[in-house]
């Protein structure tokens, strides 16, 4: 906060100009006298050999001078100095008060001078000048705190990506452990996150949530390390009871995921036991209806069938897209929420383009030739790093 009542150092340096000695050895008496630094210059020339080698707070000057005169003199210091400039004159019929102030004079007094009015006129255009000196201090504080808070945002920033560090570190460590099962599932982890935060994105949903279940939603069949490889990679068909047992791997990843505070892994569990319930009511495992399902759940439910009916399985050759995209529409109000299945239809063709940039990236592919358990591993880092 400026104070009205800023202080005024002592000896203050002054320089009063004018080509009559008489005057500028009045006022320097006068000056001195009141406690002030005085100069004085016979000309507008010694005036600027002064101030270019002293520091001077005020310049007291006459108009008419010979050589350069006092305006002349104002729009030198101006331009190169930030001094004061008070004008004084005995001719006031060639000048006016406006265009001396607007040349940019702090002031203008009148000869022949009342040294009251002087000194009256002096310290306010002092008291002025100081305060506009405590407002750039106190503007170069604020700035220097602004600094320090933006420093300290970019701190936070910085924490942040810590922070998705882990998650992906988190997922990294989840979903390796899962495609030890199966290794046709490792690009399938990397279109489902995209696939799902595109949908999570145009549906609207919060930055915050977009997010989390781009994190969480590769994470959903982490229950399938807890299925036996035969069941698992039966290429031929499933008996009830092996299918039943596939079932499970809901409530063994949610089981997995349970009890975490990392909000990306509550998404992740909520993901894991909700996916494969349907709108109509008949999914499992619990048999949820319509909104009962959590949207996370939703958007993977239709992801994970598009990805599944396009890829290769033990089980499958892939299907046409064309072919996919008939079947999910037939099932729209069925298995899938109505609203959902629009907002993918209508981002076809930036599904298809994650597709095509997923399974044409041979960093991401894991189908041209096996991988042993330590470059599994560093392959599924360089994935989930750069396509997360």
């Amino acid at each position: 906060m400026i104070h009205e009542n800023v202080e005024i150092p002592d000896q203050v340096p002054v320089l009063v100009v004018d080509d009559e000695t008489p005057i500028t050895e009045m006022i320097y008496q006068a000056l001195s006298k009141a406690g002030y630094e005085c100069h004085t210059a016979q000309n507008g020339e010694h005036a600027m050999e002064i101030i270019g080698n002293t520091a001077i707070d005020v310049v007291i000057t006459d108009i008419r001078m010979p050589g350069m005169n006092g305006v002349e003199l104002l729009e030198k210091i101006k331009a190169g100095y930030d001094s004061d400039v008070m004008v004084m004159t005995g001719f006031t019929e060639n000048y006016d008060y406006e265009s001396i102030v607007t040349a940019g004079a702090s002031d203008f007094i009148q000869k022949p001078i009342s040294f009251r009015e002087l000194m009256i006129r002096l310290k306010r255009v002092l008291r002025m000048r100081y305060l506009l000196i405590e407002r750039d201090r106190i503007n170069r504080k604020l700035e220097d705190s602004i600094n320090e808070l933006e420093k300290a945002m970019r701190g936070i920033e910085q924490a942040h990506k810590e922070l998705d560090f882990a998650y992906l570190d988190t997922v990294n460590r989840l979903v390796s452990a899962a495609e030890y099962k199966d290794e046709e599932t490792g690009d399938h982890i990397v279109r489902m996150s995209r696939y799902c935060a595109l949908i999570a994105e145009k549906l609207k949903l919060s930055e915050d949530m977009v997010k989390l279940i781009r994190y969480a939603s590769p994470m959903h069949d982490i229950g399938k390390i807890g299925i036996p490889d035969n069941i698992l990679v039966k290429p031929g068909r499933l008996t009830k009871e092996e299918f039943e047992t596939i079932k499970s791997h809901t409530t063994i990843g949610a089981a997995i995921l349970a009890d975490s505070k990392a909000d990306v892994l509550k998404v992740a569990r909520e993901i894991a036991f909700t996916h494969h319930e349907k709108w109509n009511g008949t999914g499992y495992p619990n048999g949820l209806k319509k909104e009962n399902t959590p949207i996370s759940g939703r958007i993977v439910g239709i992801a994970d069938t598009f990805d599944a009916l396009t890829s290769r399985r033990p089980y499958k050759d892939p299907y046409p897209v064309d072919v996919a995209l008939k079947i999910i529409r037939s099932e729209r109000g069925e298995s899938f929420d109505p609203s959902i299945v629009d907002v993918f239809m209508d981002n076809i063709k930036a599904i298809k383009q994650i597709k095509d940039e997923v399974d044409k990236d041979p960093e991401i592919s894991l189908t041209d030739f096996k991988w042993s358990e330590r470059d599994r591993a560093a392959k599924i880092d360089l994935r989930i790093n750069l396509k997360l």
